[in-house]
């Protein structure tokens, strides 16, 4: 029987596992664990290891993929690391895209100092010659302005006002062959107290939230003249509002929002499949 922990941030939901738990982990087991009908039911699986003074943590997707990085499974594992060690609220938690500052406050939002956001086309897998920013985009028959942002990860976001026409340009956009490793794709508008953001996330569809979404889109909305860097920006999503502070480039992104134990268990791990007890 191996332990788990379920967590949220802002509704996006995930299974922290401690990695030594279940040595050759693998795609299929992320899959069937994270199956809302089959298995426990999540947006991704967090593996956590101990890393010096903090953890160490990987990302699996609810399809098998491996993302660079998660924001919002960031702030859960935060959380869930200062739970098991409370004495110290700082510390550092490794990832596939580099280490990342962690603080959890009294309230238990966590401030993360997120990476460095480049809008380098080499970081974004993107075919362009340029930085994309609110540049005219082909998709089908459409034609959105889209900025390319990597958070460690690849997103594109777009402020047009596209209705409904975002639940097929989302996947569309995401599988686009400009993008070498496919892109997340952020839909936003800003409003007068912030920003209004829709996700659809590689590897996982449309979440209530998207941690690096929210950076992204933050970034966007600054070097598009839509927000102001060095100001806190709210970012809304349907799981509920994070907030994002954009420095000047060359220095990491903020981002500040709640992380929340959901309940643990445990659960039988073989090849034939996934129970959980």
């Amino acid at each position: 029987m191996i332990p788990f922990a379920k967590y949220h941030g802002l509704g996006n939901d995930f299974i922290i596992i401690r990695e030594e738990d279940v040595p050759g982990f693998t795609a299929a087991h992320a899959v069937r664990i994270c199956d809302r009908h089959l298995g426990i039911g999540a947006d991704g699986v967090l593996l956590v290891r101990p890393n010096g003074s903090g953890p160490a943590m990987r990302v699996w997707n609810a399809d098998g993929s491996r993302p660079e990085m998660c924001g919002n499974g960031l702030r859960c594992v935060a959380l869930y690391w200062w739970t098991a060690n409370p004495t110290n609220r700082e510390f550092v938690v490794q990832t596939d895209s580099g280490p990342h500052r962690c603080v959890v406050q009294e309230d238990r939002l966590v401030d993360v100092s997120m990476r460095i956001p480049s809008l380098n086309p080499e970081d974004i897998f993107i075919e362009a010659s340029a930085e994309v920013i609110a540049q005219p985009f082909e998709v089908g028959s459409d034609r959105v302005a889209i900025t390319a942002v990597s958070m460690g990860n690849p997103h594109v976001v777009t402020f047009d006002d596209v209705g409904d026409r975002r639940f097929e340009l989302g996947p569309a956009l995401e599988r686009h062959p400009r993008f070498a490793q496919g892109a997340n794709v952020g839909f936003a508008r800003l409003e007068t107290n912030g920003i209004e953001l829709s996700v659809w996330e590689r590897g996982v569809g449309w979440t209530q939230a998207c941690g690096t979404g929210a950076c992204a889109a933050a970034v966007a909305a600054v070097e598009t003249g839509r927000a102001q860097r060095d100001t806190p920006i709210s970012v809304r999503q349907p799981g509920g509002g994070s907030t994002v502070v954009v420095p000047d480039r060359g220095h990491s992104v903020r981002l500040i929002g709640p992380a929340e134990h959901v309940f643990d268990g445990t659960l039988v791990i073989s090849m034939q499949g996934v129970e959980h007890a």
